[in-house]
C-alpha cells in the first residue's frame, strides 16, 4: 500500500486532530445508531492511544467510538476518494455519513476504503468504532487460558500474552486521498547489482485496463527512463543505472523513482518515492549487504511514550535516531509489530538496517482458535510485505516473536507463513525470533536464526558467569546444528534509573552495564554471530505484574524520556571504540 502523497495529479489531506470520543462498555452503540452520530462525547487526540488521555480510560480495553467531520477540497469531483488509516488497534469499523465504508482487523498496519460513493462536497461525518479488547483468537492474543509453561499466562494485568502495554486507539494519521479512478494502486521496486551498474525492476498495478506507464530514475548526476504498456492494469520494466551509487549504512545513497501513467495520450496519475540500490543475501553463516559481510548492532524498541502511548510522535522518532547514532548502532528490529511508515522513511534516509516484524507476538498453539490465528497471521504477513517492500532499509522479514508452541503444530504453521512471505518477496531473508517454547525444528526452513536470551536475568539470576557459560554452550550447539547466520535478537537486564550497587546486583545500573558489555564481548568472539540487538533502547510501559515495578519494563539503556543509563555509556565505548 502506497503512502499518501500530493502532487499535480493526486492529493492527500490529513484529518487528524481533536475528535469526539466515547466508550461503549456494553457494546450496544451500533444497535443504538451511534454510527450516524454520537449521542454524547468528550474530546480525544488523534493519533494517540486513548488509555493515558483520561484517568478512567487507563485500563479500558473494550469498544470505543470516534467521530469527526470533513469537507472535500475544491476539484475532487470525479476522483477516486479513499479514507486511509495508518493504524488502529485492534479492530475498526468505519462509517461515512451513516453508511458503512468497511471494517479491518489488526493493529499496526494501514488500511483504506473507497468512499467515493459515500462522500459529498460539503461536510461529511466520519464515525469509527474501535475494538481494543483482548481475545485468545486475536493476533496478538490476550486473555489466554492458563498454561503452566507460559511465563506470561494470566500473570499480569491487563492479561496480554505479550510484554508491552496493550494500548488502544487510532495510532497513526488518518488521511483522505483523491486520485484518478484509473490511477496507480500500488508499486513494487526490487533492486540488484550487475558489476558497477544497478538494476531497478518495477511492477505497477493501476486501475486502467490499458495505458502507458513511464518510469524515471533520477539522482547522482544520471537520469534513466523506460516505458511500458499496461495489460489489465499491470505494467513492468527494468531500468539499468550506470555506475550506481549503492545504499548502505554510512552512505545511504538514494535515487528518486517516478512513475507516470498515461491514458489516451494524457497523464492521469503520478507517484514518486526514494529508492536505494542494494542487495541483501545469506551465504553460509553470513549476511551480505551489497556482497560484503555485515554484522547488525542495534536494538529492539517500542513505539511508546508518555500520554501518547503508541501514537505517532515525530519528535520521538527523530530523538531515537539521534540516540542510535550516538551509541553507534546500525540497525533495529521492529519489535513486536510494524513500526510507522514515517520511522522507515527516516531509516532509508539515515542508513539504518531494519528487521521488519509482523504483529505475531505471544502466539500460542492450542487447537481452539488456531485456524483463526493462522488466517490473521497470513493477512498481516501480506499487509506488512506489501507496505514495506520498497524500503531499502528493510533487509529481513520476521514472521513472529517468541511464539509458545509445540512441534507438531507450530512447524507447519510457520512453514506456511514462510512460503507466503517467500512468494511475495524473493529478495530478502526470512526469520522468526525464538525465546523458549518454540521448537527449533522451525529453523530448518528459515534463512536466519534469531534468538532472545536472558541467561543471568530470568535464569541464573544475578550469576553472570554461569549465565554466559550457558549462553556460549547453547550458541555453539545451535550453530553446529543450523550453520546459518545467527542473531541474538534480544538480551538485557532491568535497571531502575539511579539505583546503584557495589558489588553489582540485579536491577542496579551497574549490573545492567556488566550484563550488556559482557554479552557483547562474548558475541563479538564468535565469528558466526551476524547480529546483536540489545533489549531495549528505552524503558517502556507494560502490564502490571510483580516483576514490573510501576507497570514498566526497565530494560532500556535509556529512560522512557530518553536519558542514558550507565549501560548506554559502556555500550557506546564498545561500539564506537571511544
Amino acid at each position: 500500500m502506497l503512502y499518501p502523497q500530493s502532487n499535480p495529479l493526486r492529493q492527500a489531506l490529513d484529518i487528524s486532530g481533536i475528535w469526539d470520543f466515547c466508550i461503549d462498555p456494553s457494546s450496544d452503540g451500533e444497535a443504538a445508531g451511534w454510527s450516524r452520530g454520537l449521542p454524547s462525547s468528550r474530546p480525544i487526540a488523534v493519533p494517540a492511544s486513548w488509555n493515558d488521555q483520561y484517568l478512567d480510560l487507563h485500563d479500558y480495553l473494550g469498544l470505543a467510538w470516534y467521530q469527526t467531520s470533513f469537507g472535500l477540497p475544491w476539484g475532487w469531483e470525479g476522483r477516486k476518494i479513499c479514507l486511509r488509516f495508518g493504524s488502529v488497534n485492534y479492530g475498526a469499523s468505519v462509517w461515512v455519513n451513516g453508511q458503512l465504508a468497511g471494517s479491518h482487523e489488526g493493529g499496526h498496519l494501514p488500511f483504506e476504503f473507497d468512499v467515493s460513493a459515500l462522500v459529498r462536497p460539503e461536510q461529511n461525518r466520519l464515525v469509527v468504532c474501535v475494538d481494543g479488547s483482548l481475545a485468545p483468537d486475536r493476533v496478538p492474543p490476550g486473555n489466554v487460558p492458563p498454561d503452566p509453561n507460559d511465563v506470561f499466562s494470566n500473570q499480569n494485568y491487563p492479561a496480554a500474552s505479550f510484554d508491552f502495554f496493550p494500548y488502544c486507539g487510532i495510532h497513526r494519521p488518518v488521511w483522505i486521498t483523491a486520485r484518478h479512478p484509473d490511477g496507480i494502486d500500488d508499486l513494487k521496486v526490487t533492486t540488484g547489482i550487475d558489476g558497477a551498474d544497478g538494476q531497478v525492476a518495477v511492477e505497477l498495478w493501476a486501475g486502467a485496463a490499458a495505458g502507458v506507464a513511464r518510469f524515471l530514475v533520477n539522482g547522482h548526476g544520471i537520469q534513466v527512463s523506460a516505458e511500458a504498456s499496461s495489460t489489465n492494469g499491470q505494467a513492468a520494466a527494468t531500468l539499468v543505472i550506470p555506475s550506481a551509487m549503492l545504499w548502505e549504512p554510512g552512505a545511504p545513497h538514494l535515487y528518486t523513482f517516478a512513475v507516470e501513467v498515461h491514458q489516451d495520450g494524457a497523464p492521469i496519475d503520478q507517484y514518486t518515492l526514494p529508492i536505494g540500490i542494494r542487495t541483501i543475501a545469506v551465504v553460509g553463516d553470513q549476511i551480505l549487504l551489497n556482497g560484503k559481510p555485515v554484522v547488525l548492532k542495534g536494538f529492539g524498541r517500542h513505539e511508546d511514550f508518555a500520554i501518547a502511548g503508541r501514537g505517532l510522535l515525530p519528535p520521538v522518532i527523530v530523538k531515537d535516531y539521534a540516540l542510535l547514532d550516538w551509541i553507534g548502532a546500525n540497525s533495529f528490529r521492529t519489535s513486536h509489530y510494524p513500526y510507522s511508515e514515517e520511522m522507515l522513511m527516516l531509516a532509508d534516509r539515515l542508513g539504518y538496517l531494519v528487521i521488519a516484524e509482523t504483529p505475531a507476538v505471544g502466539l500460542f498453539f492450542a487447537e481452539a482458535g488456531l485456524a483463526r490465528r493462522l488466517e490473521l497471521c497470513r493477512q498481516f504477513t501480506q499487509e506488512l510485505l506489501e507496505r514495506d517492500r520498497n524500503h531499502p532499509s528493510v533487509i529481513m522479514w520476521s514472521l513472529a516473536n517468541e511464539p509458545h508452541s509445540r512441534p507438531a503444530v507450530s512447524k507447519p504453521f510457520f512453514a506456511e507463513l514462510y512460503q507466503l512471505a517467500r512468494s511475495l518477496d524473493t529478495s530478502r531473508p526470512i526469520t522468526l525470533v525464538s525465546y523458549k517454547g518454540l521448537p527449533e525444528e522451525s529453523f530448518e526452513f528459515l534463512d536466519v536464526v534469531c534468538l532472545n536470551r536472558y541467561f543471568g536475568w530470568y535464569s541464573e539470576m544475578g550469576q553472570l558467569d554461569a549465565g554466559l557459560a550457558r549462553l556460549s554452550e547453547e550458541l555453539d550447539a545451535l550453530h553446529a546444528r543450523y550453520p546459518k547466520p545467527l542473531i541474538v535478537a534480544e538480551f538485557g537486564a532491568d535497571a531502575l534509573p539511579g539505583l546503584h550497587a557495589l558489588p553489582a546486583e540485579m536491577f542496579s545500573e551497574e549490573y545492567q552495564a556488566d550484563f550488556i558489555t559482557r554479552y557483547v564481548d562474548l558475541l563479538d568472539s564468535k565469528p558466526y554471530i551476524a547480529g546483536q540487538h540489545v533489549w531495549n533502547l528505552c524503558d517502556f510501559k507494560t502490564a502490571q505484574a510483580v516483576h514490573r515495578v510501576g507497570g514498566m519494563n526497565y530494560k532500556g539503556l535509556f529512560t522512557r524520556d530518553r536519558q542514558p543509563k550507565l549501560a548506554a555509556h559502556k555500550l557506546r565505548a564498545l561500539w564506537k571504540h571511544e
